[in-house]
């Protein structure tokens, strides 16, 4: 596919009507049309492996669906689920939303700070049009890009998102497809890209009929977590591969979205010539809206060098989520072991070690496993590595979902906040972080009874080998996911940004990122080209040094008692978080002949004179 895109699947209107498109090489499905309590039944003419029909005065609006096999299913590549995943599709035109961005053109890469953000506890309402209403605040904070859980059609009323079976089609219970027009149309209008989380790794287990139209929709030649594979590399792969790159494509034009982050990347599996993620690399620099080539970054733990090297031989992708840095950074503060956190020390050592290289394995074994991870990371841009201190799965998939600010020093907190806000490696804060949000980001489902059971059971059997959870009835205080409850509880408490605590520590994001954005050498260091040097003084604190033409900087981050630190020259302080504006004792770094000495649990920025 090459040039302008027209979508070719699903249902697209046109002048007189629309036109209907399923893929079904294994069905004879019959299209059904509702009319309130009516139906109409439509022959479908195959086409190849697809049946296609063009009815007339079917236009946006109609309800639809397929009857197949006796059963009556939605449209794989439905743009509307207005009744949820199990109701009938709607005909949607793209084209009647009137969009005001014409003049948007998104940042570059290296200047994203990223914001996740799930809608429906994003704020009290859960929709797109209550998000509006707090864009304002990430532009004050200094965020560039607002980075959107996945959004497609999943059941019941809460989800992640990741359980998500109509690909095409934005939830209804955030507002459908033109709330979703209208939030990012409005990002756009206040100067905000943004990128939207896609799941290509599976299909969510309830609501999804794509195996009504082809058992080919997965293959048992590979095995995820799920299940059998999505397939895309057996009989019948090419339909799948066209399939997901429609629906990359649709997300770009028909919403205007400005880059995608693919989620767990490492359960893809693709043994074609082309794996499929180079392929939709491709098909989007092939097809651009308004010559913009959609961001693209990958959720991965694999440290795999291939994402970011251009394709050929590449994938062709901009970043990689690099949670070694996450891990570092909770282990050191923390000490804590559980789970895939083993593979850690938690020295400042290791942190440092991690910071020069941009992830900390490049191959060596895990410790316990016995198996090599990574690939060597030295060359890559820093941007390359997406940096974060949480997200919703280091957040949400601890067993009460507590966050860092709230089982971490207020000091530790603030260090972490600033190596992570000055590094150049592109940043991703994770919502209500930038106020200290006390709430807790809680896993969260709403399946049917029988599936809503099981998940509810696995969760809390998932943490039975974690320390704190081992006795029985201690792992039933773990939030039941099908509780609205737990939901509820998840939701953020705007009035902290402006009070107590809240607005100290939002003042300190704001600082850190009007830094990140204005200072020549941290600005200029995003480049690829500038040295980055990091060293672990003693056990619990670190020293990034950042040299370029426009100067040096030097970022210390103290997670320990106060120690004195070797610096050069007669460094100036440009901001220590320990400062009283940030709600810290109002400490600050005090010169001793060759040595700076920093106050414990506290970061500083220095410019080297």
């Amino acid at each position: 596919m090459t040039g302008a895109w027209v979508p070719s699947l699903g249902a697209i209107p046109h002048a007189g009507g629309t036109a209907f498109r399923v893929w079904a090489p294994d069905a004879e499905p019959v299209l059904i049309l509702f009319d309130g309590a009516n139906e109409r039944e439509v022959r479908l003419t195959r086409d190849g492996e697809y049946l296609a029909a063009s009815v007339p005065g079917a236009g946006p609006g109609t309800r639809y669906a397929y009857r197949v096999a006796g059963v009556t299913a939605p449209d794989p590549c439905s743009r509307s689920q207005p009744d949820g995943v199990h109701g009938p599709s709607e005909v949607v035109d793209p084209a009647a939303f009137a969009w005001t961005d014409g003049a948007w053109q998104p940042p570059p890469f290296a200047s994203l700070v990223l914001y996740e953000c799930h809608i429906g506890a994003f704020t009290a309402e859960g929709t797109f049009d209550a998000a509006i209403a707090q864009l304002p605040h990430l532009v004050d904070l200094g965020v560039t890009a607002i980075e959107v859980m996945p959004v497609a059609s999943f059941p019941g009323a809460r989800n992640w998102g990741y359980d998500g079976v109509s690909l095409f089609a934005p939830a209804a219970v955030y507002g459908g497809p033109d709330g979703f027009r209208r939030f990012i149309d409005a990002a756009h209008g206040a100067g905000l890209a943004v990128v939207l989380d896609v799941v290509y790794n599976h299909l969510g287990p309830d609501g999804n009929y794509t195996g009504l139209y082809s058992p080919r929709y997965t293959t048992p030649r590979h095995k995820t977590p799920w299940g059998d594979a999505l397939n895309f590399d057996d009989d019948g792969s090419e339909h799948v591969r066209r399939f997901f790159a429609e629906n990359l494509l649709h997300w770009v034009h028909e919403y205007h979205v400005d880059g995608f982050r693919f989620d767990a990347t490492h359960e893809i599996a693709d043994d074609s010539a082309t794996h499929i993620l180079a392929e939709l690399a491709a098909v989007a620099a092939a097809h651009p809206r308004a010559g913009h080539v959609p961001y693209l970054t990958a959720e991965t733990h694999e440290n795999d060098r291939r994402y970011l090297l251009p394709r050929p031989g590449g994938f062709g992708f901009d970043a990689v989520w690099a949670d070694d840095f996450h891990h570092g950074v909770r282990t050191l503060v923390h000490g804590e072991r559980d789970g895939y956190l083993g593979g850690f020390a938690g020295t400042a050592a290791e942190l440092a070690r991690t910071i020069r290289q941009g992830w900390l394995y490049e191959g060596q074994c895990v410790p316990g496993s016995g198996e090599p991870r990574g690939t060597p990371a030295r060359g890559l841009p820093p941007p390359a590595f997406i940096y974060c201190i949480q997200n919703h799965d280091q957040v949400g998939n601890r067993a009460l979902g507590l966050r860092l600010n709230t089982t971490a020093s207020l000091g530790d907190y603030a260090a972490a906040s600033a190596l992570l806000l000055l590094l150049p490696a592109t940043p991703l804060l994770f919502q209500g972080q930038e106020f200290a949000a006390s709430t807790p980001f809680q896993y969260f489902t709403d399946h049917e009874p029988g599936l809503g059971a099981r998940v509810t059971e696995g969760r809390r059997h998932e943490f039975a080998a974690f320390a704190a959870f081992t006795d029985a009835a201690v792992r039933e205080l773990i939030p039941d996911p099908q509780a609205e409850s737990t939901f509820l509880d998840s939701k953020l408490p705007w009035a902290e940004s402006d009070r107590g605590a809240g607005r100290l520590i939002r003042g300190l994001y704001r600082e850190l990122l009007r830094l990140r954005a204005t200072d020549p050498v941290l600005a200029a260091a995003r480049d690829g080209r500038t040295p980055l040097d990091a060293r672990a003084i003693g056990e619990r604190a670190i020293v990034v040094e950042v040299a370029n033409a426009a100067g040096t900087r030097l970022i210390v981050a103290n997670f320990g008692e106060a120690l004195e630190v070797p610096l050069p020259g007669s460094p100036r302080t440009l901001l220590c978080t320990d400062e009283g504006r940030f709600g810290g004792f109002g400490r600050t770094p005090a010169a001793a002949g060759n040595t700076m000495e920093m106050p414990a649990h506290a970061a500083a920025l220095f410019a080297a004179i």
